[in-house]
């Protein structure tokens, strides 16, 4: 099932034309009086036909004439009373009181991360919210109070990094505790805009289409529609469920429903068009809907399951989700090399179809995405709508698709599929975009509160810290488009919010496998500053702050900058838990950025989910494994370096070890020689006759390399990783 549909009954109409002040005839009740308060923003500043197109005046319509909504904002007011512009001193707030009001919306906060405020007044803000809520209900015992949670300020505001940015996020965490301490509803008007800046003109108020996603969320707020049962774009019939403990399972559906879900090998439909599962019941269990409309169950999905269905009902949506599997999944993700596909690989004949691996593409919504953009691509990208799958979850059984999916997420599924866990079936999700940069997969909250990356937000088609391709590419894509403001697919944070964070929404995984870093590595110390930004954004749209995080380190190419990107991508690996790097210089090409060989890379990959220990299924308890041995040691004898590697070494060719370099003190480098003094434990000798006291050693420091070391893990003989480290020595010595 690749679409839900769905019934919404005893829900107020949409769309009325009525209006929302229209007098009642003497038969009916009194329309519920809802009262609007806020700010600007609630008054509509900017907002084209600010009568009509406010978010009141949307709301308004939206509830129809059952509800009389008044516009109680006020521009440039503050919450605090010794704000510099208080609105409990407005003639809107006296109003608004005298309105007795059945519910109220308060949106207020956004004018107090004015420096004259929040820095002065701080400890008022909670008192101060705290009366404000008690004046409503006095006016109103039965009064319904929703606080909102503010609408963003982006990063483009003129003093986001003078205070802003922090004092907004105290805000949010003081109106959040205002509203557990009073029972009020909460309302997140944040999470409406944060990832559409684009609806914020002037870093601070919403726009026409920003105004009535707000009036949408406030509409579901008060009346509990969210539009009935809503997942992921993930669930679809012929998908695979991650094996474990506590799998999650969530999505949205209408407040206070009842969510159920079962896990079962057959189904049929019952007479009122719901669902009854048949024969054996894997698991089942249920969730409430909280008022924001979110649910979530997480499931024992312990064994291991070929085919069956998966049920979610609320008491008026059923969906059924035919041919279910439970195994384990990976979601392969990153630029151009993980994206090369099945049929242009060197491997493709080894590439054996089977239904025991199944397939979902979150495809680009438009093929060619080097020229110009057109009207409908640039709406679209405004939109989010940058995944196009109507086909959904794909068994491996078919060629053709396994022929467009990525090659390196297939061949590491395949030896998964074969040799490690015969019998469970694998789930492959390529999330991957030729040419992305780093920056596009990382949430923009995370990019916003670093102090380095908030940078990279900024007039980012020409930002000097994109690569230089990138840039060319985005410029291109939008010559001649007026729009400051229009999105891009390799605008930071834009693939987080358009793939990945859409599809995790509910959903587990086992891990991340991701291989990019060549529109990066012109800046090796920014990379360091992203890549853990961007294994921190996938494990927190998955909700697994320990989530396996498997990696391709850049391959050999002649491009100058890529032996230290190689280094730096090893170091990383090294210091960062579950997190696990393939090394591929060994199969580069000196003239092609992309390498043909990707099955031995797909199975590297499928090897360290092993090695790290992460077979376990999810919830299981998990002890973190050290790393596998690897040249991170370097001992100066006189002119000699020893290393110890820890597991047996060769070599590629049978001929002694090269590429190996010192450097003195002076911190030139010189060819080096090399020896394997011991195969089995992995001591290395090496030595230059033009460097007599060696303070540093390195290997493979080229940007193509015929580096030749390898080392061996269990029956697996693997290329040692580019590497410099300083020598230590001995005191004496």
């Amino acid at each position: 099932m690749k679409k839900i549909g769905l019934i919404l009954l005893g829900l107020a109409s949409i769309g009325s034309t009525a209006q929302s002040a229209r007098r009642p005839s003497s038969d009916t009740p009194a329309p519920v009086r809802v009262a609007c308060v806020g700010n600007s923003i609630t008054y509509g500043m900017l907002v084209d036909d600010r009568e009509r197109n406010c978010y009141p005046a949307v709301l308004g319509r939206m509830l129809g004439p059952g509800y009389d909504v008044r516009n109680f904002g006020r521009s440039g007011t503050t919450l605090l009373n010794r704000g510099h512009n208080p609105y409990t001193k407005t003639d809107e707030y006296a109003a608004a009181i005298a309105f007795r009001p059945d519910i109220v919306v308060i949106h207020l906060g956004i004018n107090d991360t004015d420096p004259r405020n929040w820095p002065n007044y701080r400890d008022e803000f909670i008192p101060d919210y705290t009366a404000l809520i008690a004046s409503f209900r006095a006016a109103n015992p039965a009064a319904k109070i929703y606080v909102c949670r503010m609408t963003p300020i982006p990063h483009r505001h003129r003093r986001f990094k003078a205070g802003t940015r922090e004092w907004h996020h105290r805000i949010q965490e003081a109106i959040e505790r205002v509203a557990a301490a009073q029972g009020t509803g909460l309302i997140d008007l944040e999470a409406v805009l944060k990832d559409r800046p684009e609806l914020l003109p002037d870093a601070v108020h919403p726009n026409v289409e920003g105004a009535r996603l707000l009036a949408e969320r406030i509409y579901s707020a008060v009346t509990g529609d969210y539009g009935g049962l809503r997942m992921s774009p993930i669930y679809t019939d012929h998908m695979v469920l991650q094996r474990g403990f506590d799998t999650r399972i969530g999505g949205l559906a209408d407040a206070g429903r009842t969510v159920s879900i079962t896990v079962a090998d057959s189904v049929r439909r019952t007479r009122n068009g719901g669902a009854k599962p048949l024969g054996e019941v894997y698991a089942a269990g249920t969730a409430s809907v909280g008022e924001d409309g979110r649910w979530e169950v997480r499931l024992p999905l312990k064994e291991v399951l070929l085919s069956g269905v998966l049920i979610v009902s609320t008491p008026d949506t059923t969906a059924v989700y035919r041919d279910v599997a439970v195994g384990e999944v990976w979601m392969a993700s990153g630029q151009s090399n993980m994206s090369w596909p099945v049929a242009r690989s060197a491997e493709r004949d080894e590439a054996r179809p089977t239904a025991l691996i199944r397939l979902f593409r979150a495809n680009p919504t438009f093929a060619d995405e080097r020229g110009r953009l057109d009207s409908t691509e640039l709406e679209r990208l405004n939109r989010l709508d940058y995944i196009r799958n109507p086909e959904g979850w794909v068994r491996g059984s078919d060629r053709e698709a396994v022929d467009r999916f990525s090659a390196i997420a297939w061949f590491c599924g395949q030896m998964l599929a074969d040799s490690l866990m015969p019998g469970v079936p694998i789930g492959l999700i390529e999330t991957s975009l030729g040419g992305a940069p780093a920056e596009a997969f990382i949430g923009r909250r995370r990019l916003e509160d670093d102090p380095v990356l908030v940078d990279v937000l900024y007039d980012w088609r020409r930002n000097e810290m994109a690569q230089p391709w990138v840039r060319q590419v985005m410029q291109g894509n939008l010559e001649g488009v007026g729009n400051p403001l229009q999105r891009h697919f390799f605008e930071p944070a834009y693939l987080y919010e358009s793939r990945i964070a859409p599809l995790a929404a509910g959903y587990d995984a086992l891990g991340v496998l991701w291989y990019q870093g060549e529109s990066n590595a012109h800046n090796v110390e920014l990379h360091e500053r992203l890549f853990p930004a961007v294994v921190a954004s996938f494990r927190e749209a998955f909700g697994r702050p320990s989530m396996a995080f498997h990696f391709v380190q850049l391959s050999s190419h002649d491009r100058p900058s890529w032996p230290h990107f190689r280094d730096s991508q090893r170091r990383m690996a090294e210091a960062m838990p579950w997190v696990e790097m393939a090394v591929s210089s060994d199969l580069g090409d000196s003239t092609d950025v992309h390498p043909r060989r990707k099955k031995p890379i797909g199975e590297r990959l499928a090897l360290l989910s092993r090695r790290s220990g992460i077979r376990f299924p999810l919830g299981a308890k998990l002890v973190l494994r050290p790393k596998d041995p690897a040249i991170d040691n370097a001992i100066g004898i006189g002119d000699t370096i020893y290393c110890l590697v820890g597991s047996r070494l060769r070599t590629s060719d049978g001929e002694a070890p090269r590429t190996f370099e010192l450097a003195g003190e002076d911190g030139v480098f010189y060819p080096a020689q090399a020896q394997i003094r011991s195969n089995r434990s992995g001591d290395l000798a090496i030595w230059s006759d033009q460097v007599q006291a060696p303070r540093w050693v390195r290997y493979g420091w080229q940007p193509f390399t015929r580096a030749n070391l390898y080392r061996k893990w269990f029956d697996w003989w693997l290329p040692v990783s580019t590497f410099q480290l300083p020598v230590v020595r001995p005191k004496g010595r």
